[in-house]
């Protein structure tokens, strides 16, 4: 098979006619092209080019192939994305972009897909400033990239409108432009970004000028990658704003392919190793004090204490964001329970941490402490508004302001279907009841009608991908509102799944309560009957009926994160051993 042909521009700045029409001339004489790729700003920097770009986005002119575009900020960019945002097509989850018009997709926010084999990564908009609507990428976004960097697999393109600070660093002076600098359209976030997700290619643009860096190595990767900087379409330098690349997709390249590095491959630009090669080393290197810093984010105040050779001051943000960090017992900041416990009641994260919001009545999240009776699952006396008050501030409630609509997948009578917000695999699904309850199991009989249709209907997705699907359930007499977890995994490792689990319980020092069912719905009424609402309970539905129960002892320490932790296998070997699904689907073993 072919490698995709990919156009790549820089700033379109609404100058689509010129750009088009240099598209067409390319792709008559060098084509026929696959895509085009725009970074940098879209829309127009000026009214005047408004009513080109309308004619587009209005159907009285064509876009001639593909096209994808993360510069989601100019003259009528609120107007026009607003519009494409209420698109009924555009509800969901789309990491392959919202439909503007017939071949023009705005890639929203952040996410990565697949296209033509490659894969492809993005950063829309540029640091989050006066609380705009569109134009700007926030914290989450930044989060959902990093899930993706822990990922397996090589990412062949990353896509972001800024220049990634310090790209010039260890590059050959006489290859850099004049006139450009780190102070000036650089973003400090995109280096951090950028050295985590290793791409094969960095495409960006807004410096208004072209550079074409010589290819640098990445630690702990084999492969290179190589920086592209754009300049704007119609530019008076006539600079490069246009280039063509085809490059072979990653995931069907041999190990020499992707390890081969050019002679004029330098060290990473983004830290201070000493030598490609890296020798093992015993002490804390620099690179790694660097990537220690996407684990927290702010400061903590002085009542925090140290823990372990962490730093005292700072505290784990994938822990409290997440409630797992991939580093484990080798992270070197806190995994601080107490405040993770106060997140999931809705309190703010900058509340938490820093004992103030910045955001001030704007947020919408709490700020104050929440004891252990302001969430729990039963109505209080004398507080009959608090079921309304909580679905206010729930993320899962549909009718709440925080929901995070562009998840949701599928919404029924009792329950929808949402995307997992940091999945452990893909197509990781959550089955979250309409209704702010705290668990599936409390829920009226009747409705266990409908969540068996969308447990079957995964259940077919999943087999039609060679998959089967796992559901487990959490539940605590403190929850707030309950969600199913469906995870997939391939057909040839549902068979250890129970002994994994099994291990996972050893561990921990209980016994799952075991029984086999013909169906779901003979499973979850068994479930029904075993159900206690004064304590609290975890249990798994396994491919081919087996269900695993495990009722929860008053003082009885169980971890929330359970069913997503990994853990050494028996003898103490290196290699890890995933409980139930681990996080990533390559740990799934036995040894």
């Amino acid at each position: 098979m072919a490698s995709p042909r990919i156009l790549l521009c820089g700033d379109v700045l609404g100058r689509l006619n010129q750009l088009f029409k240099r598209v067409n001339s390319v792709n008559k004489s060098a084509g026929p092209f696959d895509a085009l790729f725009c970074v940098g700003q879209f829309f127009p920097d000026e009214p005047d080019r408004l009513d080109e770009l309308m004619d587009y986005v209005e159907g009285r002119a064509q876009v001639p192939l593909p096209t994808y575009f993360i510069g989601d900020y100019g003259v009528g960019a609120p107007k026009v994305l607003s519009a494409v945002s209420r698109n009924s097509a555009n509800q969901g989850f789309k990491m392959d972009g919202f439909k503007v018009c017939d071949n023009l997709f705005w890639l929203k926010g952040s996410g990565m897909f697949t296209f033509h084999g490659l894969s492809v990564a993005y950063l829309s908009g540029r640091q989050l400033s006066n609380g705009q609507q569109f134009g700007t990428y926030s914290q989450i976004d930044i989060d959902t990239l990093r899930a993706f960097a822990e990922e397996p697999g090589i990412v062949d393109f990353f896509l972001s409108n800024e220049w990634p600070s310090g790209i010039t660093n260890r590059a050959t002076a006489s290859d850099i432009p004049a006139g450009i600098s780190d102070s000036s359209g650089s973003d400090s976030t995109v280096s951090q970004l950028v050295a985590e997700i290793k791409p094969r290619y960095h495409i960006a643009g807004t410096k208004g000028a072209y550079y074409a860096r010589e290819p640098y190595c990445n630690v702990d990767a084999v492969h290179v990658t190589r920086f592209l900087g754009l300049a704007s379409v119609g530019n008076k330098g006539k600079q490069k704003f246009l280039h063509a690349l085809s490059p072979t997709p990653s995931s069907t390249m041999a190990a020499a392919e992707i390890s081969a590095k050019p002679p004029n491959t330098t060290l990473s630009p983004y830290t201070l190793v000493d030598q490609v090669d890296r020798p093992k080393e015993t002490t804390k290197r620099a690179s790694d004090i660097g990537l220690d810093s996407q684990y927290w984010r702010y400061d903590v105040s002085s009542k925090r204490q140290k823990h372990g050779n962490g730093d005292t001051n700072k505290v784990c943000f994938k822990f409290i964001s997440s409630g797992t960090c991939p580093r484990g017992e080798k992270c070197n900041f806190p995994h601080d329970a107490d405040a993770r416990e106060q997140f999931l009641r809705g309190v703010c994260l900058d509340f938490i941490i820093k004992g103030k919001c910045e955001k001030g009545p704007d947020c919408n999240f709490k700020h104050s402490l929440q004891d252990d009776g302001e969430n729990h699952s039963r109505k209080r006396p004398g507080s009959s508004n608090a079921n309304a008050n909580r679905s206010k501030e729930c993320w899962f409630c549909l009718s709440s302001p925080n929901v995070e609509s562009h998840l949701v997948t599928s919404i029924g009578e009792n329950f929808y279907c949402a995307l997992a917000k940091g999945p452990l695999v893909q197509d990781h699904v959550l089955i979250i009841p309409v209704e702010h309850m705290p668990n599936t199991l409390s829920l009226p009989a009747d409705s266990e009608i409908e969540l068996g249709k969308f447990q079957n209907s995964l259940k077919v997705y999943y087999k039609n991908q060679g998959k089967e699907a796992v559901f487990f359930e959490w539940i605590s007499i403190r929850g707030t509102h309950a969600n199913l977890q469906a995870v997939p995994v391939p057909s040839s490792k549902a068979a250890i799944l129970k002994d994994i689990f099994t291990l996972a319980a050893e561990k921990l020092g209980f016994e799952f309560v075991t029984k086999k069912f013909s169906n779901n719905s003979e499973g979850r009424k068994w479930l029904r009957t075993q159900f206690d609402k004064n304590f609290s309970c975890f249990y798994v539905e396994l491919p081919e009926g087996p269900i695993l129960l495990h009722l929860i002892e008053e003082n009885e320490k169980f971890p929330a994160q359970f069913g997503r932790e990994e853990t050494e296998n028996k003898e103490g070997s290196d290699e890890k051993l995933s409980i139930v699904i681990g996080g990533k689907q390559k740990t799934i073993s036995l040894i």
